[in-house]
């Protein structure tokens, strides 16, 4: 498969690095020659300075035998620009990172008809993704498949937890009685991604990765040793794009939502769009302020400003206070393997969470759905299993599935099954697999 990447930001950086690992024909376009050399020293891909927008330089890459071109610089305009000269080149499939997410819903334009096939929004995609952490706030990371027919959902484990020095073998037999699936384990001072199997231990620390249908979800609890916060009221530090898509999410949904934002001209156009939000002017910083609007009283506190420091910083000083979650945006990818390390309950990547909605046009096989957990160098999909794939030849104890990899669930006309070894799957299910980089693509041969 050949790939085009334009833009070579923390958005095409991580994506060049996912295709990386499978030798994939890939190559990156940018203006800055030293994010080019950085990719070149790390990465096994195809860098070429100059721009995107250029016929000649698109022409002299060939774009025209391109499978798939991905637009993801910093500016909106410049990635419709790129895909629909890319498009009119001969490109197969278009994909560009955009800034409106106007565009993406219930839009009157057809933008296909200029030559944009997938259109994302960063911004809107983290936002959904803190309504999620919200709504599952004993855990600092989840993912729904489905609408929530399944759910990956991570915390990490206290002692208060029961399955603490037990193995996954044990724990299965004691909560014989709860469906659910350990499909990976992050281990302080371990630098790969633990993908558990029988004879693994619980360790205190560990941030523990299950795969749960929703009518076990609740059950859940007692097994990690934390109880279901119920979020009413939430404050949110930034009046950015983000803060302003997640204020207007959580009010739809009956949260009460506190805004700061720092700029006044900013503050006054906030509450002019958002009816239902309070906007306070002022520094979010300040230890007076956030006491002034009862920060004690909070059960939520989001982090969206623009400095990534600001956010840690803040969510540190909210939960001190007595606030019960905290999310904060961690665009420095350099902090986000020490974020949960120095109390960040849970945090979000804009860019990462965009690599991950891209990557799954890359896949190969009928991948419904793809996701990337923060701090596991592994991913989760969800497949669609096509007539005579090799996957439903044999039950899933027989079918010498790689080590690197474990099913999380299947998915069978809409609703939930345990994949336990005497289970075949069968054609059109939906199946979840978590599994490492380096043996993505013989798990993919399972679904051809």
């Amino acid at each position: 498969m050949k790939i085009i990447i334009a833009g070579a930001g923390d958005v095409g950086f991580h994506l060049a690095k996912l295709l990386s690992y499978e030798s994939q024909d890939t190559y990156v376009i940018d203006f800055d020659g030293e994010k080019l050399d950085y990719i070149n020293n790390h990465l096994d891909v195809i860098t070429k300075k100059g721009d995107a927008t250029s016929i000649k330089l698109l022409k002299e890459i060939g774009v025209d035998t391109a499978d798939l071109l991905i637009a993801v610089t910093d500016s909106q305009n410049t990635n419709f620009t790129i895909s629909v000269i890319g498009k009119s080149l001969g490109v197969k499939k278009t994909i560009a990172r955009i800034d409106n997410s106007e565009f993406l819903n219930e839009c009157e334009v057809d933008f296909k008809q200029f030559g944009l096939d997938f259109m994302i929004s960063p911004e809107e995609l983290a936002a959904n993704e803190i309504k999620m952490l919200l709504d599952q706030s004993s855990f600092n990371d989840t993912v729904a498949f489905e609408s929530g027919v399944f759910n990956v959902m991570g915390t990490p484990l206290t002692y208060k937890s029961p399955i603490l020095n037990l193995t996954v073998k044990e724990a299965s037999k004691r909560f014989s009685d709860i469906d659910f699936v350990t499909i990976a384990i992050k281990r302080q001072g371990v630098s790969q991604t633990i993908i558990p199997r029988g004879d693994t231990t619980y360790q205190l620390d560990d941030q523990v990765y299950f795969c749960v249908p929703n009518y076990s979800m609740q059950d859940l609890y007692p097994i990690i040793g934390k109880k279901q916060i119920n979020i009413k009221n939430v404050m949110i530090l930034g009046g950015s794009s983000i803060g302003q898509k997640t204020a207007h999410n959580l009010c739809k949904n009956n949260f009460k939502v506190k805004l700061i934002e720092q700029n006044r001209e900013k503050a006054e156009l906030l509450a002019e769009q958002l009816n239902d939000t309070l906007i306070i002017h002022g520094d979010g910083r300040d230890l007076e302020l956030l006491e002034e609007e009862n920060i004690r009283e909070t059960d939520a506190f989001i982090a969206v400003t623009g400095n990534t420091e600001t956010n840690i910083m803040s969510c540190l000083v909210a939960k001190s206070k007595g606030v019960k979650k905290t999310v904060a945006l961690v665009e420095n990818m350099d902090y986000i393997d020490i974020s949960q390390t120095i109390g960040i309950q849970s945090l979000i990547n804009k860019k990462l969470i965009a690599a991950s909605n891209i990557f799954r046009h890359i896949r190969k096989g009928a991948v419904l759905a793809l996701a990337n957990l923060h701090n596991i160098d592994a991913e989760v999909f969800e497949y669609e299993v096509q007539k005579g794939a090799k996957v439903t030849e044999k039950p899933i104890k027989d079918l010498r599935f790689p080590r690197e990899a474990v099913f999380g669930g299947i998915i069978r006309n809409e609703k939930a099954i345990m994949p336990s070894g005497d289970v075949q799957i069968a054609t059109g299910d939906k199946v979840i697999i978590f599994c490492l980089p380096e043996i993505i693509s013989t798990v993919e041969r399972l679904f051809k």
